[in-house]
């Protein structure tokens, strides 16, 4: 089976445009939107539960007059999202979000529902990849391989035959962890995963049994969170908290390797995650055009193979992991 692969290698990704940890204003959205188009991202992920379908709303307006085969759009599956007449300013981080409330639902109506749901919020009749979000211990705890099960025999069938049927081009899973991506590759048949923040210059859990497998199945891979939320674009924080210290040493010890030979560290940490065969794209989010046009131009900068070279030497990133 030829399986579908998503636009590359920049693509744009939707959580801070769902008014993550700040508003953005409608403006300032479509603005960005606009800059990720005109700097050559061509795949575009979004989900419900981003500003509980504001994401999704901003996307399809600044998409649906675009030559729909020249771009891929993604959403995801398993939250539902219920009238919330009454909502709090701040939810799950997200902030000035939509009335709604995102509930959990993995099963195959659910699944189907909420296809159903995302086309009129994007205000287009094809989505080209279905990713099912967050059915990992991150999101679930010590119960996360029940809603895993419950995915497998609910979500996925019904997605692989949404896939057959041509209603979608690929599905796959969402997460921010290695381990729900290896089982899924066990118990169904995947195109593809969005991984964030676990192939990165700091994070390499994909690289040993993952990458492999994926590639073992023709199997392609989405990387998000390429800054692991900040630590490796100057900030402090690693997954949304703040860096362990022995995280914030590392990324110092890769800071100066880059100053040295005259490279942004954001250069580098995004061409890193796009050298291995099986990333087909890079989805750093970005809220203004600014740091849009700021990512397109950090994945287009030259880097000498004399940097790569010290950071092997350093230890600081893995023989095996291929380099630009």
């Amino acid at each position: 089976m030829t399986r579908y692969v998503p636009h590359g290698p920049l693509g744009c990704g939707g959580a801070p445009l769902g008014n993550l940890f700040a508003p953005v204003s409608d403006a300032n959205a479509a603005a960005t939107l606009d800059a990720a188009w005109e700097s050559g991202a061509r795949t575009f992920d979004t989900a419900p539960f981003y500003g509980f379908g504001l994401s999704e709303h901003r996307f399809g307006d600044a998409l649906r007059g675009r030559p729909r085969d020249e771009f891929t759009l993604s959403t995801k599956v398993g939250r539902l999202l219920d009238p919330d007449p009454a909502p709090e300013r701040r939810r799950f981080n997200f902030v000035d979000a939509l009335p709604f409330r995102p509930c959990f639902d993995y099963s195959g109506d659910g699944a189907r529902r909420s296809l159903e749901d995302s086309r009129p919020r994007l205000g287009m009749a094809r989505i080209d990849v279905a990713l099912i979000h967050e059915a990992s211990e991150d999101t679930h705890g010590p119960a996360w391989r029940e809603r895993f099960d419950a995915t497998i025999q609910g979500a996925a069938p019904a997605l692989e035959r949404a896939r057959a049927e041509g209603s979608i081009r690929a599905y796959g899973l969402g997460v921010n962890r290695v381990e729900p991506c290896l089982m899924a590759l066990e118990r169904a048949d995947p195109d593809l995963f969005l991984l964030a923040g676990r192939y990165t210059l700091l994070d390499h859990t994909a690289l040993d049994a993952l990458f492999p497998a994926c590639a073992e199945r023709g199997v392609r891979v989405i990387v998000g969170g390429p800054y692991n939320s900040g630590l490796l674009a100057g900030g402090t924080t690693f997954d949304y908290e703040a860096a362990p210290p022995d995280l914030a040493a590392k990324a110092r010890r890769i800071a100066a390797h880059c100053a040295e030979h005259g490279v942004d560290l954001k250069a580098a940490a995004l061409q890193f995650c796009s050298a291995h065969p099986v990333v087909a794209t890079v989805i750093p989010g970005s809220r203004t055009p600014e740091e849009m046009r700021q990512n397109a131009a950090m994945m287009a900068a030259p880097i000498p193979a004399a940097l790569w070279d010290a950071l092997r030497r350093d230890g600081l990133i893995p023989d095996a992991a291929p380099t630009p």
